[in-house]
Parts: structure tokens; C-alpha cells; sequence
């Protein structure tokens, strides 16, 4: 089974359910084990949480982190489609493409001797939840290295930086009245709206950096009102912000405070991503990548979404993304390009094979994982 084939049959798992999760854990472990990789299967808050680990017992160490879980979907899109290039389905960008890749490789890495390679597969990096995280337990139990990989979709450039993750609920209160006199009460949810404008125009929002043009700020949610003939007494709006590398998130948050009606009653932090460019993992990868797809450039790439990669950097392991080319992940139209997914394995498989050589030829003295 090929990445392309492989990518099918995972899309065909709805892992925005812990039994569509447990049901493509299961194929993971399974086609792994097949191919002679010996895999760990636990649980993690009840889903599932994957490990292995190929080639060297010493050297450098590499981790090859992916994730099951997928946004929910409509029905349809758990049916893979082909058009040209195409390969449509939820979770085919972000990020079962991704992972078929690593699958591959670390099937084709399985030989080589001189590179240890930690491949880990959790299912909850689209989780709301800041505590208690699959990675987070993955690097506790020892599965940390030199450099870790994680395959979300960057089109085979190299993220070395990424927006924060700001999402917080605030609280607006208003008057209730008859929906019939709405001049004498105060509706909340108008009132909320006010508060989400006034969050766009706060000062961060306009700040922009070297590989960002903006921080992000999305309402997502909108809870108020019960019922149609009355004003609102009550309204929960949750915000979105992804903040710019180098930003203060508590400056950011105490501007919101400081909003008129505005109570903040819960916080979800991310720290941003930041990696040296000029750090010789990077540049391996860089240098495989081009091996492979050498029309792009490769490097220097900012993603406007947060990862899992973040709980390596806060283990003081240097973390990129790196997945194939694509489109429209988390929307009604999502895709990944077939070809991409070939030269994507073979990057990850030529990064591995040649990294010793470019390690030595770097000449920078290796800390070695374990």
C-alpha cells in the first residue's frame, strides 16, 4: 500500500469520534506491525496514543509526530475522491496525508543504522484542551530526540515559526426585556458584538513581523439569548487570537479587560514557535527537501496555525512543521496533492538517510538523545 492509498483508507475514518479514532488507531498499529514495526498502544484521556521506534539504539535522534484526529465533517467527506491531482476528503491536508507519509517512511527507515527514529501518533492535537496533552505525555515517557518533525501541511516548505494561540470566553451582561420593547432592555449579544469589534481594533491587531502580516483574531462562538420575545440578559462569545511571535499575550489580555462589558472567565494559552533557520537539522531538511522538489524555496516559512510541535520546542527540542501540499483543511473542500505525498515520504526518507553526513559536515557538536 502506498502513501496515496494509505491516505484513502485513513480519510475513510471519522476521527472527529473516539471510535472512528480507536478503529484507525487500530489500522495504524496494525499495517505498522506488518511491515515489522513493533508499535505501543495506549490510551491518553481515553483516545488513543501510538509509538515506535526504528533504526539506531544511539546517535541522533529523530521524532516523526502525527495526529489522527480530524474537525468534524459532513458524511461525505469520509469518502475519499480523486480529481487530477486531488485527493479530497476530511483530514486529507490536515493532517491523514501528513501521516500516511510518515508511515511510509518509517517503514522504509526501518534498515538504516545510523539514525534513531521515534515515530508518535496522538488523536487529540485538534482538542480545545491546554492541560494534559498526548505529546506532552509522549515526551515524559522518553520519546524526545535531537529534532522533531511534525507533518502538518506547510507544502513541503519548513515552518520554523508559528502564531500563539490566544482562545479565551468572555462574558457580557445585559438587561432582560420584551422582545416587543427592546429599547428597554440591554441586549447582551449586541453588546458582545460591540466587545468582539473592540478586540479587532485593540493596537496588537495591527503589529506584523518578518513571515506574518497580522495577528488573527475569529469569533467563533456566539452563546445568548433563550428565547425569541425577550432581550438577552446573558451572552459568551469565544475568541480566537493567534498572536504574533514576540507578542505579550498578557498585554494582549489585559487590553481585552480593559474593554468596556468585557469579563474574561476562561483562557486557553499556546506559546508561539520560534527555531533558528540556521539550525543544522534545519538545514538537512532543507537540503533533502530540495533533493527532492528543488524548484521552491524550503525555509523561513511562518504558519498562521498552532501544533503539537510546541510541546517538543517547551522540552527544549528544536520542532518544525513539515507536510505535504494542499488546501482547505478544516473546510468543505479539503485536499491534498497526490504527487506531493510521494515527494514528501522520500524528503523525510532522504532527511533521515543523509543526516549524519550533513550533521559532520555542519561540524557542530551533536547533543545525543537518550
Amino acid at each position: 500500500m502506498d502513501e496515496r492509498a494509505l491516505t484513502e483508507r485513513l480519510i475513510t475514518y471519522d476521527t472527529s469520534t473516539i471510535e472512528g479514532m480507536q478503529s484507525a488507531a487500530g489500522f495504524v498499529k496494525g499495517w505498522l506491525e506488518a511491515r515489522d514495526v513493533e508499535v505501543t498502544g495506549t490510551l491518553h484521556s481515553g483516545r488513543p496514543l501510538l509509538a515506535a521506534t526504528v533504526g539506531a539504539n544511539s546517535g541522533p535522534t529523530v521524532v516523526l509526530h502525527g495526529h489522527l484526529d480530524v474537525v468534524p465533517g459532513r458524511p461525505e467527506q469520509f469518502s475519499p475522491r480523486v480529481a487530477g491531482d486531488r485527493l479530497y476528503g476530511r483530514g486529507a491536508y490536515d493532517m491523514k496525508g501528513g501521516l500516511a507519509g510518515i508511515m511510509c517512511a518509517v517503514r522504509d527507515l526501518t534498515a538504516q543504522e545510523r539514525v534513531r527514529v521515534h515515530f508518535v501518533c496522538v488523536s487529540d492535537e485538534e482538542s480545545e484542551e491546554e492541560e494534559e496533552r498526548a505529546s506532552d505525555e509522549l515526551v515524559e515517557r522518553g520519546y524526545t530526540g535531537d529534532f522533531a518533525v511534525t507533518g502538518e501541511p506547510t507544502d513541503l516548505h519548513i515552518g520554523v515559526e508559528a502564531k500563539g494561540v490566544l482562545a479565551m470566553r468572555i462574558q457580557v451582561a445585559g438587561r432582560s426585556a420584551h422582545g416587543s420593547t427592546p429599547w428597554v432592555g440591554d441586549n447582551a449579544v449586541l453588546k458582545a458584538i460591540d466587545v468582539f469589534r473592540g478586540i479587532e481594533s485593540l493596537p496588537f491587531g495591527r503589529e506584523s513581523s518578518d513571515l506574518f502580516d497580522r495577528p488573527s483574531i475569529n469569533l467563533g462562538r456566539i452563546l445568548g439569548g433563550d428565547a425569541l420575545n425577550r432581550v438577552p440578559e446573558a451572552c459568551a462569545i469565544d475568541i480566537d487570537i493567534r498572536y504574533l511571535p514576540g507578542q505579550d499575550p498578557e498585554e494582549i489580555l489585559a487590553g481585552i479587560s480593559e474593554l468596556p462589558d468585557a469579563e474574561v472567565v476562561k483562557v486557553f494559552h499556546r506559546s508561539p514557535v520560534s527555531v533558528d533557520r540556521a539550525n543544522p537539522f534545519v538545514q538537512a531538511l532543507g537540503a533533502a527537501v530540495s533533493a527532492v522538489a528543488p524548484r521552491k524555496e524550503r525555509i523561513s516559512v511562518g504558519r498562521h496555525g498552532a501544533s503539537d510541535a510546541i510541546c517538543f520546542i517547551d522540552a527544549g527540542i528544536p520542532a518544525v512543521e513539515f507536510g505535504p501540499v494542499g488546501d482547505g483543511h478544516h473546510g468543505p473542500e479539503e485536499w491534498v496533492s497526490i504527487e506531493s505525498l510521494g515527494l514528501y515520504r522520500r524528503a523525510l526518507v532522504e532527511f533521515v538517510e543523509r543526516l549524519p553526513e550533513r550533521l559532520r559536515g555542519d561540524g557542530k557538536r551533536l547533543r545525543i538523545a537518550g
